[in-house]
């Protein structure tokens, strides 16, 4: 039934993209979960809608779920080589990829694997990156854009812009990181379409004050979809509204505290 909103959703994420660093008409590669989402199909039209060619890593997450829970670990590790080894393989073949998806641990990776090689991902010619997951924290941020981008992009050449979304909200886009801000990352749902609050912990009706820490409430509405006050499975700090967002963000974004322990995220 909802057959055109990821479409939708990942225009209107294509208009916050700078085209300094996600230049119109350039490839990309997705290099993330495919399996039985539609993450793959909405990266792929990102790129189409963008004018380029999408290169995609068929990395499966139903089998790295079957290792971590048969305990093959070095079975994992070989998965993710063999991965990283396809997506080189990829970048190096002349294809004029500039642009690319990837998830926090597959970018750090990626990005060493390439170092091994002698290379880097700036020398490759990777200029934008798009990247999502709830391991973005400022500490992961700040090793990201100085330890494997080489500084910020006025100095590496490499833009990335940390999201955080789902199937339901579609694409929540991160107010711009800076070392003046300490990298912190604040996140804000794309409004009309998808609502983001922090509530408090005993009372979903009720917001937390501003720099408050509670559980993310969403609600979603486009012509395919209506889903009122969602409890997602995450908490945060509530954030100001800013010129280009002016509405409430989400901040520290990490699973809800209550189920964290039996939540597993960051595996690819």
């Amino acid at each position: 039934m909802v057959i055109d909103d990821f479409r939708i959703d990942y225009e209107l994420f294509s208009h916050t993209l700078p085209d300094k660093y996600f230049p119109k008409g350039a490839n990309w590669l997705m290099l993330g979960p495919s399996g039985p989402r539609r993450l793959r199909l909405a990266v792929e039209h990102l790129c189409q809608y963008r004018g380029g060619i999408c290169f995609c890593i068929d990395l499966d997450p139903r089998w790295v779920v079957k290792l971590i829970k048969k305990g093959w670990m070095e079975h994992l590790e070989e998965y993710k080589k063999h991965c990283i080894d396809q997506a080189i393989t990829i970048l190096t073949a002349g294809h004029d990829i500039k642009c690319m998806f990837a998830t926090p641990k597959l970018l750090d990776s990626l990005a060493l694997g390439l170092e091994e090689r002698g290379t880097s991902l700036a020398e490759i010619g990777i200029t934008g990156i798009f990247s999502g997951g709830t391991e973005f924290t400022p500490q992961s941020t700040r090793y990201c854009i100085e330890e494997l981008f080489g500084g910020p992009p006025e100095k590496s050449g490499i833009y990335m812009t940390p999201t955080y979304g789902n199937t339901l909200m579609g694409l929540a886009c991160s107010k711009p990181v800076t070392a003046a801000d300490g990298y912190k990352i604040s996140y804000y749902a794309p409004q009309p379409r998808a609502v983001a609050e922090v509530v408090e912990f005993d009372d979903y009706s009720t917001p937390v004050a501003y720099g408050g820490t509670g559980r993310v409430k969403l609600t979603t509405l486009t012509r395919e979809f209506f889903v009122p006050g969602f409890m997602e499975r995450d908490e945060g700090e509530r954030e100001m509204p800013f010129d280009t967002y002016p509405w409430d963000g989400v901040s520290g974004v990490r699973p809800f505290h209550e189920f964290a322990a039996s939540t597993t995220v960051g595996v690819y």
